[in-house]
């Protein structure tokens, strides 16, 4: 790993780290923001957000990782296709599948499917990331899309981060919710005890946001459909966890004596501007067969009661 220090003079204070370094360092603005990300962008030994504000004498120190080649091989995949054209392709994403892979990924990721499919998905996000606007996690299931070119891959991007793409999630989680709707408003970060999860902290945090409404209440689980107005890691898991009604069978989240294997949270339903046609469109797609029958067997005990 290379590492770059930087001591801050007369001319650097009192500007952003991001826009300051960037034309001191010759970093892009992704590079630069996933390095921030990744906690590799530190000021006096201690990871700084993108719009920290130098000050004078300020010691950074940005460790950078050392490049890896990588070949993106396409991977003949069953593919449950749920929209596709010129420009997007969505897909219902089964549980067990990573999106995209990682230098240390080994197994095939749907990113290598849908190569393999289509040939072609924009070059925005780099070699290991083509195509992909969005993720879920690797044991949720349910709707992503992707972008086949680099104009459609912008105008998606764009509806994130204005919040105009609509994505909603059915999820089952422990305990009886008894308000019918709500909003969780609180922010996520790296857990500073366990670099492998997320957790609602103050530290090195981005906002995050999910609204919530409650559709079926089970004796001890409750069925709700939760909406992100941001994407964070972990987003849904962390905040449910975080409130007190962790998603059933959530591996990191649950407690232990109802782990299992695989989140029982779904990604139903994508609402978003078409990139070319600029027509809206509205994509859903129902439960996997193991979400279903779970639900099918609370019903049966719940009619036994």
């Amino acid at each position: 790993m290379d590492t770059i220090e930087i001591l801050v003079d007369e001319t650097l204070a009192k500007q952003r780290i991001d826009k300051r370094l960037l034309e001191t360092t010759g970093f892009s603005r992704t590079r630069f923001q996933q390095l921030v990300d990744e906690g590799l962008v530190l000021v006096n030994d201690e990871p700084v957000k993108s719009n920290y504000k130098l000050r004078l004498n300020d010691l950074v120190t940005i460790e950078v990782p050392e490049a890896e080649e990588y070949n993106l091989e396409p991977v003949e995949m069953d593919l449950d296709i749920v929209y596709e054209d010129a420009d997007i392709i969505v897909i219902n994403k089964p549980r067990g599948l990573i999106v995209h892979p990682t230098p240390t990924t080994k197994e095939a990721t749907l990113v290598n499917g849908v190569l393999y499919h289509c040939r072609d998905l924009s070059g925005i996000n780099g070699v290991l990331r083509p195509g992909v606007v969005h993720r879920i996690d690797k044991d949720t299931t349910g709707l992503i899309i992707m972008a086949k070119n680099d104009e459609a891959h912008q105008f998606l991007a764009a509806q994130l981060a204005d919040k105009t793409m609509n994505r909603k999630y059915y999820a089952l989680v422990n305990g009886v919710i008894q308000h019918d709707n709500g909003t969780i408003d609180a922010p996520i970060g790296r857990d500073p005890n366990d670099r492998q999860k997320m957790a609602v902290t103050d530290k090195n945090s981005k906002e995050a946001i999910t609204r919530f409404k409650v559709i079926k209440r089970y004796r001890k689980h409750t069925l709700i459909e939760c909406s992100l107005l941001t994407g964070r890691t972990h987003q849904i898991r962390v905040h449910m966890e975080y409130i007190g009604y962790p998603v059933v069978n959530d591996p990191k989240y649950a407690p232990k004596r109802s782990r299992g294997n695989g989140q029982l949270l779904h990604a139903h339903q994508l609402n978003f501007i078409h990139p070319r046609t600029r027509q809206q469109m509205v994509l859903e797609c129902p439960l996997p067969a193991d979400f279903q029958e779970y639900l099918d067997q609370l019903d049966k005990q719940e009619a036994r009661l």
